[in-house]
C-alpha cells in the first residue's frame, strides 16, 4: 500500500509517501535532487513539490557519514528550511538528544566537504559561514523559540538517521507553546497512526510558510519564524493515500487542523510565493491504478 502525506505550521510543508530505497549517491548542495542519486529517493516517485517561484533556493541532500539521508530545501537568505523531505521509519517515538548540532559546509563553499559535520569553533569556521546559514548564536537568546525539525528524529529508528536530523538546515523557530504542545501530540500521533497503519515505507515533505517575524542577532536580521507549519497522516484506511494538515506557529489558537490534500494546496497557494502548479506530489500522490 502506497500513502502520501502534507502538513502546514504557521507555515511548514509536510509531505508523505510509501515507497523502497534504492542505493548509492553525491550528496551536498546539488542542483538537481533528480540528478543526485539515491537523494531522490527521499521523495514520492522521485519528484520534489513542484511551483516554488524562488530560484535561489538552495537543494541540499543532507548526508551524514558517508550515506543520503533526506533532501531539503534551502532558504540561505532567511536562513531557514523551506522544506525537508523524508522517509519515515517505524519506531517508539523516543528523541535523541546527545546528538551535536550540525550545519551544511557546502553553502559556504562549494569546495567543502559534502558532509554535513558539527559546529566548528568560531575561530575556525569558513568567512562565508555565518551569512549562508543559521548559527547556534541564532537560537542561543531566543527563551521564546525552540529548535523544531523538519525531519524529526523521533521519526527515524536507526541511530545515524536520528544523528542526521541535527542540522540547523533542517530546523525551524518554534514557538515554544506550540512545539511542546499541538505540534509535538500531532507528531507522536502521526507516528503512531504510520505505524499501526502503513505496510510500506513512508514519504515525508514537512515544510513551512514564513511571517514578517525574524529572529534578530546583534541588531541584524537572521533566522526567519515559520507561520504555518504543515503535516498531515493517515489514521483509517478510507484516507490513504493522501491527506494534509496545518498548525498556527503561535501561543494561541494553534491546534493542528486536517484537511485533503487538494484543499492544503489552495490554502498555501494563497499564503506562499508559489505559482498555480504548485504541487506537493506528484500526480498528487495518486494510485498507478
Amino acid at each position: 500500500m502506497l500513502a502520501c502525506l502534507w502538513c502546514v505550521q504557521k507555515v511548514l510543508l509536510l509531505l508523505w509517501v510509501l515507497r523502497s530505497l534504492p542505493q548509492s549517491c553525491r550528496a551536498g548542495v546539488v542542483s538537481d535532487f533528480n540528478h543526485a542519486e539515491r537523494c531522490k529517493d527521499s521523495l514520492y516517485k522521485g519528484t520534489p513539490p513542484r511551483g516554488y517561484l524562488n530560484p535561489s533556493y538552495k537543494k541540499i541532500c543532507q548526508k551524514y557519514e558517508d550515506k543520503p539521508r533526506y533532501v531539503t530545501l534551502y532558504d540561505s537568505h532567511r536562513r531557514i528550511p523551506v522544506y525537508s523531505a523524508y522517509l519515515f521509519k517505524k519506531s517508539d517515538g523516543e528523541k535523541k538528544v546527545d546528538f551535536p548540532w550540525m550545519f551544511e559546509p557546502q553553502l559556504a563553499s562549494e569546495k567543502s566537504s559534502s558532509n554535513m559535520e558539527p559546529f566548528p569553533q568560531s575561530s575556525s569556521m569558513h568567512m562565508n559561514f555565518d551569512d549562508t546559514q543559521a548559527v547556534l548564536d541564532d537560537y542561543s537568546d531566543v527563551v521564546q523559540y525552540e529548535r523544531a525539525q523538519l525531519n524529526p528524529d523521533e521519526h527515524q529508528a536507526d541511530p545515524l538517521d536520528k544523528a542526521s536530523t541535527y542540522s540547523l538546515t533542517n530546523v525551524v523557530p518554534h514557538i515554544r507553546e506550540f512545539n511542546i504542545g499541538p505540534w509535538s501530540q500531532h507528531l507522536d500521533l502521526l507516528r503512531k497512526r504510520l505505524n499501526n497503519y502503513c505496510r510500506g515505507p513512508a514519504f515525508i515533505v514537512s515544510g513551512v510558510t514564513t511571517s514578517g517575524h525574524t529572529i534578530r542577532r546583534n541588531n541584524q536580521e537572521r533566522v526567519a519564524v515559520p507561520e504555518l507549519r504543515p503535516e498531515r497522516a493517515f489514521y483509517v484506511r478510507y484516507k490513504f493515500p493522501v491527506f494534509g494538515a496545518y498548525g498556527l506557529n503561535d501561543r494561541v489558537n494553534n491546534h493542528m487542523v486536517e484537511m485533503p490534500l487538494k484543499n492544503l494546496e489552495k490554502f498555501l497557494k494563497s499564503r506562499m510565493d508559489v505559482d498555480k502548479n504548485f504541487q506537493i506530489f506528484y500526480d498528487d500522490c495518486a494510485a498507478d491504478s
